[in-house]
């Protein structure tokens, strides 16, 4: 089967993108995988399928896939190329879509090659903890903003070595579904730098979505920080989180950035 994609990035963050409107693709974990490879296949980090609406007051469906095949309910970079995507294949009014995702409905907006998007509610926070792995003993704070995320607040993220001390986090008995590891430094300057250990990826992604958010999120709830955040993913780029905040109650998350065209192909699956 000959299936036409396109290559994007949302902060270096990379996807294959497929339309598939008429619903007549159905890929298994394993061709997923084989796309996402980045030696014998296209190469990214996930893979997202535009689908028809599920529902009246949607415009289209978003379902992901970790590059190792697994289904996950969002990406929050993901979430912005899809909204892209979606335009340039006519879906939405023209300056916005709304979609519906694993982990609940969205809206995305586009003003001047920034795509905003309406994340899902934050839940199951959990601020001030700590677990002790192989490469050490973190503090940390937990929340699902879509995914499960682990928060690390550290000195010096650039001298961190992420892979095993993200993988020790991310498969940490006390996350049985596993959990993306976040380690964020805040600078002078008020900006956060984030460097992120993906579960599903199983190694550091240039930018996490959902990852920035959950750091915005703990950063405001216990160092202080007063929304709009901006944040300097490890691909260079910089995203910024706002949140409405009432006492520990977050509300009203959006996260806007780029999403940017690689290239389009073809490709047999």
């Amino acid at each position: 089967m000959e299936i036409a994609f396109t290559k994007m990035h949302g902060a270096g963050n990379d996807f294959v993108m497929i339309e598939n409107l008429d619903g007549s693709i159905e890929l298994t974990s394993e061709q997923v995988a084989a796309l996402c490879d980045r030696h014998f296949g296209i190469g990214s980090d996930g893979l997202i399928l535009l689908n028809p609406p599920q529902q009246p007051d949607s415009d289209a469906t978003m379902l992901y896939y970790n590059a190792d095949g697994g289904r996950v309910d969002m990406c929050g970079n993901g979430a912005r190329c899809f909204t892209s995507f979606a335009l340039l294949k006519g879906v939405g009014n023209g300056e916005s879509v709304s979609f519906l995702t694993d982990a609940g409905p969205m809206k995305a907006i586009s003003q001047n090659g920034i795509f905003t998007i309406a994340m899902t509610p934050v839940h199951s926070i959990e601020l001030g903890q700590s677990l002790k792995t192989n490469h050490g003993e973190y503090a940390f704070d937990y929340m699902n903003t879509g995914v499960e995320h682990v928060v690390v607040f550290h000195d010096d993220v650039d001298n961190i070595d992420i892979v095993p001390e993200g993988s020790g986090i991310r498969y940490h008995e006390r996350f049985p579904a596993g959990a993306n590891a976040n380690f964020a430094e805040i600078q002078d300057d008020g900006i956060i730098k984030v460097r992120t250990y993906e579960r599903g990826v199983e190694n550091e992604t240039l930018a996490c979505g959902t990852g920035v958010t959950a750091v915005a999120i703990a950063a405001s709830l216990t160092k202080g920080l007063n929304a709009p955040i901006d944040i300097r993913v490890r691909g260079g780029d910089l995203l910024t989180v706002d949140f409405n905040r009432d006492g520990d109650t977050i509300s009203n998350i959006s996260l806007s950035g780029p999403a940017k065209v690689v290239f389009t192909g073809i490709v047999n699956v």
